[in-house]
C-alpha cells in the first residue's frame, strides 16, 4: 500500500469524508505548485469543517422543522418596496433574539411573509440559537388538545425551549375561545423569554374576531407588541406576477386598458 493509499485509508477510517473527496484535487494543485505543499492539512481539514458545518446546520434546520431553506439574499426586495429593508437587515444582526423581541410580519398572502420569517430563522439557526417553526393551525391543535387532555404544560415545553419561535399563516382560519386561551398561555410564557416570528394576514384589529374573544386577542397583543418590530407588506402576490410573466393573467396596463388598447375583448378566469 502506497502512501497516498494510506492516506485516503486513514481519513475514512476517521470519518473525514469531505477530506477524503477532495484528496486528489488538493494533491493536484500542490503537484502543479497552485498550493504550498504546507497549507495541503489546513486544506482538507478545511474542506471537512466546513461539510461538517453544513451538514450540521441541515439536521438543525430539520429538526426546527423549517419547511423549507430561504436565505434574506434572496429575498427580492426590489419587488416589495413596501418592506423596510434596512430594519430586516438590522433584524439579521440577530440583535432581537438576544433581547426577546418579537418581529410580527403582516401583508396579505404570498408577498413573501414566510420567506422572511425562514430566513430570519435560519439565520438564528447559523449563529447557534435554537428554533422551531410551526404553522399557526397545527399549534392551535396541538394546544388546543394537550389543554383537553390535561397535557399542556408538557407539550408547552416544545414550543418554549427554542430562542426563536415561528408561528407561521395566523389568521387563515379562526380560533375557538380554547385555542385562543391556550395560544395566550403561550405568549405569555415566552414574554420577555423568547422571541415570536409571527406571519398575518389579518390587521391587529380583526384578531378579536379571529380569536373569538376580544379580551384575550387583546392581552395577547399586548404583550407581542411590547417589545416588538412590526413589518407590514403591501405589494403584489409573487404567484400572481409568475403568472403575469408567463402572459397567463393580465399586466397592469392591461387591467386599466380598454377592450380597444387591449387588444379586443379577453375572458379571464379567477
Amino acid at each position: 500500500m502506497n502512501a497516498l493509499e494510506q492516506a485516503r485509508q486513514h481519513l475514512e477510517t476517521l470519518g473525514l469524508k469531505q477530506a477524503v473527496e477532495v484528496l486528489d484535487n488538493t494533491l493536484d494543485a500542490a503537484a502543479n505548485r497552485q498550493l504550498p505543499h504546507h497549507e495541503m492539512p489546513a486544506g482538507l481539514l478545511g474542506a471537512e469543517v466546513v461539510a461538517r458545518r453544513q451538514r450540521d446546520l441541515t439536521t438543525r434546520a430539520r429538526l426546527a422543522h423549517l419547511p423549507f431553506q430561504r436565505s434574506l439574499e434572496q429575498f427580492d426586495f426590489a419587488f416589495q418596496p413596501s418592506i423596510d429593508e434596512r430594519l430586516v437587515k438590522e433584524l439579521a444582526n440577530l440583535a432581537f433574539v438576544a433581547e426577546a423581541t418579537n418581529v410580527l410580519l403582516l401583508g396579505p398572502p404570498d408577498v413573501g411573509k414566510t420567506h422572511l420569517a425562514i430566513a430570519l430563522a435560519f439565520k438564528a439557526i447559523e449563529n447557534g440559537h435554537g428554533a422551531y417553526f410551526v404553522r399557526a393551525y397545527d399549534l392551535m391543535e396541538d394546544l388546543r388538545k394537550a389543554r383537553a387532555e390535561h397535557n399542556l404544560n408538557r407539550r408547552m415545553r416544545v414550543y418554549l425551549a427554542p430562542e426563536v419561535h415561528v408561528v407561521d399563516e395566523f389568521g387563515i382560519w379562526p380560533y375557538d375561545r380554547e385555542s385562543a386561551t391556550a395560544f395566550f398561555t403561550l405568549v405569555s410564557a415566552r414574554y420577555e423569554h423568547g422571541s415570536i416570528i409571527l406571519t398575518s394576514n389579518k390587521g391587529f384589529g380583526e384578531w378579536g374576531e379571529l380569536l373569538g374573544d376580544s379580551v384575550i386577542a387583546s392581552a395577547v397583543l399586548d404583550r407581542l407588541l411590547h417589545h416588538s418590530h412590526v413589518l407590514n407588506i403591501r405589494g403584489e402576490s409573487y404567484r400572481l406576477r409568475e403568472k403575469r410573466q408567463a402572459g397567463l393573467f393580465p399586466s397592469h396596463q392591461q387591467l386599466s386598458a380598454t377592450p380597444e388598447e387591449a387588444g379586443g375583448n379577453h375572458n379571464y378566469a379567477g
